[in-house]
């Protein structure tokens, strides 16, 4: 619920915000955004885009991991 809060204090202030992720925490980013957009008392805020990647990473063991990066765009309508 603190990145619900602090989203809508970054709202407050401007017309637009970037919620970033990257691997296990995207859940939590799509999560945060439905609730402003969809269950919150909040009115006229819109996913108005959506950007996925991944990144190739190289693990400390030597390895090549790729990791998901996703990218919501919150928007006032």
């Amino acid at each position: 619920m603190s990145y619900v809060s602090a989203t809508l204090t970054q709202l407050s202030t401007r017309p637009s915000i970037t919620i970033k992720a990257r691997g296990k925490r995207i859940t939590q980013a799509v999560d945060v955004s439905q609730m402003i957009v969809k269950r919150m008392d909040t009115v006229g805020y819109v996913i108005s885009d959506v950007r996925i990647s991944s990144d190739s990473l190289t693990s400390q063991d030597g390895k090549q991991r790729n990791v998901s990066n996703m990218e919501i765009d919150i928007t006032k309508e």
